[in-house]
């Protein structure tokens, strides 16, 4: 053996351990939902295209949630699209999915009305893909009575997630608002689609007179998503309307290990403060709930 060659073998043999060590993956991924900036996005402190610095700078949170009223125009423009990818690679962050409102109701009375709302929602299928976002979320507003509203919102669900398929996009319901907000309507109806890239997105603080534990427990078998919302703050830093503990625990029972977002939608406290505080928050779970949950 030469020379050369013993160096090359020497300096193989003390990086070796170097990859070996991988680095632990984390019970859970920390992302931002574009909403708690909504106030500084809606004000004009804040763009769009400046939201991803903005959020690896400020919050050290590197999985970005959009919400489309923020680029609205944007859906298919490709250069706008292609400029905020580039973005958000050069900064080594990913992006998570769009929220999407505004677009229509999917359970809309007619079926001319539901198949309008697919339509306009399918440029955020799109939009999705080109982003590189694994879902889109969407609202489950119907009109009628509890069943008939079902009836229609599974129909709605069931056309478009048919078109996100061969796109790889999920297509996921938050509970928010009406009977969205109730867990097992919503998981009914979910149940009743009966795709796999049809799903939930569990948000801790819209479950309203619901009991909101039963709600998550409801929603997690289908969850594609978690959003982490929060509103208010005692002194020791827990969100005092959600447990979040007891929570987080519904979540990691039902084996889900994806993204957590944080959604601050409060009013005590700028808004980069409270989701300073919710992240913090759901660091410290994490950080208490990893030998429970380790794989």
């Amino acid at each position: 053996m030469n020379r050369r060659t013993f160096i090359t073998l020497s300096s193989a043999a003390a990086v070796a351990p170097a990859f070996a060590a991988k680095e632990e993956k984390p019970l859970f991924e920390i992302s931002l939902a574009q909403w708690s900036l909504h106030r500084a996005l809606h004000g004009g402190k804040l763009d769009n295209l400046d939201w991803p610095a903005y959020t690896k700078e400020n919050f050290g949170i590197m999985g970005l949630e959009y919400v489309n009223q923020f680029f609205k125009t944007k859906a298919k423009d490709q250069k706008y699209l292609k400029e905020l990818n580039r973005r958000v690679d050069d900064l080594g962050m990913t992006n998570v999915l769009i929220m999407i409102d505004g677009e229509g109701h999917l359970g809309a009375t007619s079926k001319e009305k539901r198949a309008k709302t697919v339509e306009n929602h399918k440029k955020w299928v799109e939009a999705a893909k080109t982003l590189g976002c694994h879902s889109i979320r969407v609202n489950a507003h119907g009109d009628g009575s509890r069943e008939e509203a079902a009836k229609k919102v599974t129909e709605g669900l069931h056309s478009l997630s048919s078109f996100a398929a061969p796109l790889g996009i999920n297509v996921i319901v938050e509970n928010h608002g009406g009977l969205s907000s109730d867990g097992q309507w919503l998981a009914g109806v979910l149940a009743a689609v009966n795709l796999p890239n049809c799903g939930s997105l569990p948000d801790f603080g819209n479950f309203h007179d619901y009991d909101r534990y039963q709600g998550i427990r409801e929603l997690m078998p289908f969850a594609k998503g978690v959003s982490a919302k929060s509103r208010k703050f005692n002194e020791e830093g827990d969100e005092v309307e959600t447990d979040f503990r007891e929570a987080m625990k519904i979540v990691l029972d039902a084996n889900y290990r994806g993204w957590v977002g944080v959604e601050w939608e409060g009013r005590g406290m700028s808004e980069d403060e409270g989701i300073k505080k919710t992240k913090a928050l759901l660091e410290t779970i994490r950080e208490e709930m990893a030998t429970e949950y380790a794989a």
